[in-house]
């Protein structure tokens, strides 16, 4: 067995565990502090459901459409977070890491996300590559191949 097909289970685990990791902080802070705030508070609840669904679904399988949605979603709660943080989101804005310690380890959650995507898309690739026949240019034969007059 080779080690990418070690690596490659192990990836999507991982994955999946960063998002659910990601979900169950959004969830938590749905709960704690957001619930009752206007927009950003389904918001919270929408993160944390898709990180949820997303990571149940990569542990079946990882086609293509799925590691984009993975991605989708990281990039989405990122993105969120810097919007809160500098034009607000729907009248919303927060300072810093707010709420300590939950904004830092949603950031890495989501930053693990995105880098175990891009290692995973680096294998795959590496994957393909390996699998192509070497391209060679054809082999002309001297006898053959005559030389223009002058």
């Amino acid at each position: 067995m080779t080690l990418s097909r070690l690596l490659a289970p192990a990836l999507r685990v991982a994955i999946a565990a960063t998002l659910a990791g990601s979900g169950y902080i959004h969830a938590q802070l749905y709960i704690d502090e957001y619930r009752f705030t206007h927009v950003v508070g389904p918001l919270f609840l929408l993160q944390a459901s898709v990180s949820f669904a997303v990571a149940a679904l990569l542990l079946i399988g990882m086609p293509p459409l799925l590691k984009l949605a993975a991605a989708g979603v990281a990039l989405g709660a990122i993105g969120g977070f810097a919007a809160s943080r500098t034009v607000g989101v729907f009248g919303f804005t927060e300072h810093g890491l707010q709420p300590a310690p939950q904004a830092l380890l949603s950031i890495l959650a989501e930053t693990g996300t995105l880098l175990l995507l891009a290692i995973w898309q680096a294998l795959v690739t590496r994957q393909h590559r390996a699998a192509r026949p070497p391209l060679r240019a054809p082999v002309r034969d001297q006898a053959t191949t005559r030389t223009p007059p002058k």
